[in-house]
């Protein structure tokens, strides 16, 4: 139990100028450690958490929550199980769709491609691909025309531009075997970008009967469907398929961006690992600093001991004192963190104007801004982190103290 004596001990053995200017300075230099730390924590974290929203928006921009289809990819009445499927709990929209892979040609250039056949009707509902990531319409898209939006990266690598034409190779083989690949012409109605490469470097939008037409398909292959929360769709979509038809296939968006994901959880794991190493230090500095102190005041420990205070009272006197510079430390960095991740969108363009530099280049990054989302989660856990490694710190300079012995270090005063 700590008692006011305790207390009043702590908070004057951290402002006693007794025990040397060094050990003052590992202090200050201990609180400052754990401050930075913790700030960076929360600074790092949230740019990334910001970041992490970021690619999610920009994947699910053309990427379905989740898609319905078959196992053998057969022709479905997707027109039919669409309308179905957007009666589903949760579910915003359902457009039918086809794709295949293709080559996409253009006089000498050629590069490899998915193009998509969706209905525009409905398609806009469940991506944004309408909204203003593109320089054409979906409603450019109609069935018999041949018309196709382009991703810009691809255009780019393909010399195309509004107007152009564009042939676009499927592999297929006839009955014996041989390969013989299904070839339409199709006009460049616009181009859109998304900001990343995968959608804007290797992917066309065609009028479903179109692309049906040139993959040798009867109709739609499958449904993409849109909720209201993507955080649902996985297991929203195989209730969904169970109860439509339990022949057909589910995949969301979580698995076919799987691999993003995972990296940007195994980047923020090891950047919460490497800046604790920051706080460690600190923490390290703080066990250093309280056995300087036990030292400097063996005497006064001593007069304590012999004044009546326990052992008990002994430890909770250097464990007080190692978490008010502990804590101080994670409070000062948990308020300037927070200070400071909440605007990261107005400190990053001051810093670039004062200092002549962009950090994230136009020319060079999809992203230019750095965005940043401040999870109450990722606060918790880092001042709880940090405050545990400060209590820890503090545990052998207190026992330490807690073993002077009275009789020995008065002996010889």
């Amino acid at each position: 139990m700590i008692r006011p004596v305790e207390l009043f001990l702590a908070l004057r053995f951290v402002r006693s100028r007794e025990t040397g200017v060094f050990v003052s300075f590992i202090t200050w230099v201990s609180l400052l450690g754990v401050g930075l730390g913790v700030a960076a924590l929360i600074v790092i974290l949230s740019v990334m958490n910001g970041f992490e929203s970021e690619l999610r928006e920009r994947l699910l921009s053309l990427t379905a929550h989740a898609t319905l289809m078959r196992a053998d990819g057969a022709a479905i009445d997707g027109a039919a199980l669409a309308d179905a499927a957007r009666r589903g709990e949760g579910v915003r929209a359902a457009a039918p769709f086809v794709s295949a892979q293709a080559l996409a040609v253009h006089g000498a250039d050629m590069a490899p491609a998915m193009i998509r056949g969706v209905d525009p009707a409905r398609e806009g509902a469940v991506t944004s691909i309408s909204g203003a990531l593109t320089v054409g319409r979906l409603a450019d898209l109609a069935a018999g025309e041949n018309r196709v939006l382009v991703g810009r990266a691809l255009a780019f690598r393909l010399h195309l531009v509004p107007g152009d034409t564009v042939t676009v190779m499927v592999p297929s083989t006839t009955g014996d075997g041989e390969l013989e690949p299904r070839i339409r012409a199709f006009t460049v109605a616009g181009l859109f970008e998304v900001g990343l490469e995968d959608h804007d470097g290797a992917l066309l939008l065609a009028a479903l009967p179109d692309v049906a037409a040139l993959a040798g398909v009867e109709g739609a292959t499958g449904v993409r469907l849109s909720y209201d929360d993507p955080y649902r769709a996985p297991s929203a979509s195989r209730a969904l398929a169970r109860r439509l038809d339990p022949t057909l296939v589910v995949r969301d968006w979580t698995e076919e961006n799987a691999t993003y994901f995972h990296a940007v959880r195994v980047e923020k794991t090891m950047m919460t690992l490497i800046l604790l190493l920051v706080v460690g230090v600190a923490a390290f500095n703080i066990v250093a600093m309280l056995v300087m102190v036990v030292r400097a005041k063996r005497t006064g420990i001593a007069i304590l001991r012999t004044l009546g205070l326990e052992p008990g009272g002994i430890v909770a006197v250097f464990l007080l004192q190692g978490l008010v510079i502990g804590w101080g430390g994670t409070l000062a960095g948990a308020l300037a963190g927070l200070a400071i991740a909440t605007h990261v969108e107005q400190i990053v363009p001051w810093l670039e104007r004062h200092l002549g530099f962009q950090i994230f280049d136009a020319d060079v990054f999809y992203v230019t801004r750095i965005p940043s989302i401040v999870e109450t989660g990722d606060v918790l856990a880092i001042v709880a982190t940090a405050l545990v490694l400060t209590l820890a710190a503090t545990v052998y300079p207190a026992r330490r103290a807690a073993a002077t012995e009275p009789a020995d270090v008065l002996r010889y005063e």
